[in-house]
């Protein structure tokens, strides 16, 4: 008996990935065995998040461990940050057939659009997703649904910040006004501060400071219309004055 429990696990033990055999610790004397235990060794995951250190998630862990985590991976972060370690932590241990579980939907994502972008990418990974408060499941077809409508707000929600932009613009152009940064150089100013230099009067930085700009926003509209380049040693001798 002892030769052929050994002939059976090295038949077995090949199929079996690193990552599996280290979820259960526990020795497998059969084939049979092994196969019944691993093709319904799935994880539950749990994600928590607190805004901050001197919040406590023990609510949101107890939480998932009555939901049947397995394991749990707790963040202190605020939601709106694109970064979150912890979560990407818990995704990048999720496989095929876990299931990540949270106790309410905003604890995952920063707006309804990067939600669907989650929970998308879940679903393409075949990997379910739970809110416990919320009675949201994706392995169910009502979840499925939940996630559908889900897709249809996150667009909606685009639609609402993108459209009155687009109006706005649009409305701008037809009163002749272009879009983009307001230059503190007008075309009157331009001329104003190359007669002060052509002058000779005036230090680049006094000019400068008459119009509320920097020394290299000055240089470059005389050097667009070549004094500064033309007289580099008057320029020297100004900046020195």
């Amino acid at each position: 008996m002892p030769s052929q429990a050994r002939h059976l696990s090295l038949q077995v033990t090949p199929e079996l990935e690193p990552e599996e055999l280290s979820r259960d610790p526990c020795p497998c004397t059969t084939a049979r065995e092994v196969r019944s235990r691993y093709v319904r060794a799935v994880a539950v995951v749990g994600y928590a998040r607190v805004s901050t250190r001197d919040q406590h998630p023990e609510a949101q862990t107890d939480a998932l461990a009555a939901a049947g985590c397995d394991k749990t991976f707790t963040e202190h972060a605020s939601g709106t940050l694109a970064r979150r370690p912890a979560l990407d932590e818990a995704l990048s241990y999720l496989r095929a057939g876990d299931t990540l579980v949270v106790t309410k939907l905003d604890r995952l994502g920063r707006s309804v659009r990067n939600l669907k972008q989650i929970a998308d990418d879940l679903q393409a990974r075949q990997v379910g997703l739970r809110a416990v408060s919320q009675g949201i499941d994706t392995t169910t077809p009502g979840g499925r649904l939940f996630f559908h409508m889900l897709a249809a707000i996150a667009e909606f929600e685009h639609d609402l910040i993108v459209e009155p932009t687009h109006d706005g613009l649009a409305a701008a152009r037809a009163r002749g006004r272009k879009g983009g940064p307001r230059f503190k150089m007008t075309p009157n100013k331009i001329a104003q501060a190359r007669a002060m230099y052509d002058g000779g009067k005036h230090t680049v930085q006094q000019i400068a400071d008459t119009f509320g700009v920097s020394r290299p926003t000055v240089y470059r509209y005389l050097t667009d219309r070549g004094a500064a380049a033309a007289e580099p040693a008057e320029k020297g001798a100004l900046d020195q004055a």
